[in-house]
């Protein structure tokens, strides 16, 4: 591992732990070159499902790219990225534990919105704008107005 200030190779581990999942390793390490610190992660490799997209393309299942588009939903929310990082661990686990070599988008996308339907509703609208491609006024007020009679009915 090198140094991500001075790029030496040469470093010892002062301390290893494990993640809460069990699945990552925590390790703090210090350059015997400058003395600085600093944090790496250890992690199975395990294989993740192809994601077909709408148009046919495949490409690999990218956790950060899932992140991205909860956060950017999610910004100025009540929401913590700690919450945002666990449900992205579970979707993973999930679409891991299917076995399956390819995974459609639309599974993920439509996970990750009833997720936020149920954290924020103005997340999940926001989410849904995008990822369902709104294409005036119209169509989002469709969508808000869907909120609305489902808060209604739970009352």
């Amino acid at each position: 591992m090198k140094c991500p200030y001075c790029m030496e190779i040469n470093n010892k581990v002062i301390d290893s732990r494990l993640s809460k999942d069990g699945r990552m390793i925590r390790r703090r390490r210090e350059c015997i070159s400058c003395n600085r610190r600093f944090t790496t992660y250890e992690k199975l490799e395990d294989v993740r499902p192809m994601v077909v997209k709408k148009d046919g393309r495949r490409e690999p299942f990218n956790r950060d790219k899932i992140i991205t588009g909860i956060r950017n939903a999610c910004q100025k929310r009540p929401i913590s990225i700690t919450k945002i990082e666990e449900f992205v661990d579970s979707l993973e686990i999930f679409f891991q534990e299917l076995g399956k070599k390819e995974v459609d988008s639309f599974q993920i996308g439509e996970q990750v919105i009833s997720t936020l339907r149920e954290w924020d509703e103005v997340a999940y609208v926001r989410f849904a704008s995008v990822y369902r491609h709104f294409k005036d006024i119209n169509e989002f007020i469709a969508e808000s107005e869907g909120i609305l009679n489902s808060r209604k009915k739970e009352d």
